[in-house]
């Protein structure tokens, strides 16, 4: 039976680095498993709520992005936009991602390099008008890109570990492939302060360059979260 509680402790390790996101909108969409089977590394189990599988579109903004030994001031602040969907290995549920849109040079490199996650740069904005928020995303290599407009709608109260609310936004491992081997990196951070979203309009690109085709608008499930401040744990071997 896949553990949904063991992640969101805080494990005790020393911690990497510090984040601070905010302004995260979540828009989910269920795919067939016969799609999304052979874009999953076969070490992974796909995760699924009550049998079926999504994947997922999240752009926010990143604050005080940083190693642990560097002040705040000192710390990184872009965009992020990422595509994803959810996995488990031994009992353990994480997030596997497609790709991560980043307007960040210095960010992306790092990412790449000593993380091995699948970023790209890009040309990103977000605009906010009282409870409407409009992202916008272009890739600066391919054009790729992504805009969305939303409105943020009522507080959720907190989700139980057998919802879908829980299921989409309490993740707190992330696993890769690296070289032929597995690894799984782990971060903490309180739960989300959750709200409904409404989008009101998308104009999409990153899906279809993962892979997934024909994800309909509007997206039939989309959630925001005001914002959380996050510990980073390095990478080990699952």
């Amino acid at each position: 039976m896949i553990d949904r509680i063991g992640p969101t402790q805080r494990p005790n390790r020393t911690v990497a680095g510090y984040q601070s996101w905010r302004s995260l909108l979540f828009m989910h969409w269920p795919v067939p498993l016969a799609t999304l089977r052979p874009l999953v590394p076969a070490s992974l189990e796909i995760d699924q709520h009550d049998g079926v599988a999504y994947v997922g579109l999240v752009p926010f903004a990143m604050f005080s992005v940083r190693p642990r030994w560097a002040p705040p001031f000192l710390g990184f602040n872009f965009l992020e936009t990422n595509v994803r969907t959810y996995v488990s290995h031994r009992d353990q549920p994480g997030v596997y991602f497609f790709s991560l849109d980043a307007a960040s040079r210095i960010g992306v490199w790092t990412a790449r390099t000593f993380w091995g996650l699948p970023y790209y740069h890009a040309q990103m904005s977000l605009e906010r008008d009282d409870d409407t928020y409009h992202y916008h995303s272009r890739r600066t290599e391919t054009g790729t890109g992504l805009e969305v407009r939303c409105r943020v709608g009522e507080h959720l109260a907190p989700a139980p570990p057998d919802s879908l609310e829980f299921f989409f936004l309490e993740r707190y491992l992330l696993f890769l492939e690296r070289k032929d081997r597995l690894v799984c990196g782990q971060v903490h951070h309180t739960p989300y302060p959750a709200q409904l979203a409404e989008v009101t309009h998308l104009d999409d690109e990153l899906l279809a360059a993962a892979g997934f085709d024909g994800c309909g608008f509007p997206p039939p499930h989309a959630h925001f979260a005001s914002g959380v401040d996050v510990e980073i744990f390095g990478l080990q071997d699952c």
